[in-house]
């Protein structure tokens, strides 16, 4: 929840490639106050059934950047391995991006909903409502 002097962000992701959601994906949360500033990581969590993670870590006061690390790798290895139970191995990698990593820029008393639209070969973000 955002307030007066902080922005908070919430994300889910949507898998393209089947028009479902992205379940058990791990997210970390990583902030800093000013372009200059170090990161620091807040904590992770991971995306639900409905491919929502709904208890990220709150943002720290004087947060202006954020990154969300979206390790997708084991999503895809996890899903082919499933859709290859019963049929011969037809790739290596279960997909082409390992990790998604997406930064922007906040202000405090703002809320950043930041959907991952994700396929095996491609992704697309935008902020969302």
């Amino acid at each position: 929840m955002s307030t007066d002097t902080t922005a908070s962000v919430s994300t889910h992701i949507l898998d393209t490639s089947i028009g479902r959601p992205a379940e058990g994906v791990a997210i970390s949360l990583t902030a800093r106050s000013g372009r200059d500033a170090e990161w620091v990581a807040l904590g992770g969590s991971a995306t639900d059934a409905d491919g929502r993670c709904k208890d990220l870590p709150a943002l720290p006061e004087g947060t202006t950047h954020v990154r969300l690390d979206f390790e997708v790798e084991t999503y895809f290895s996890k899903k082919q391995a499933e859709a290859q139970q019963d049929a011969p191995r037809v790739r290596d990698s279960g997909a082409f991006f390992p990790e998604v990593a997406i930064t922007f820029a906040v202000t405090p008393g703002e809320h950043y909903h930041v959907p991952l639209l994700l396929n095996p070969f491609g992704y697309s973000v935008y902020r969302g409502s």
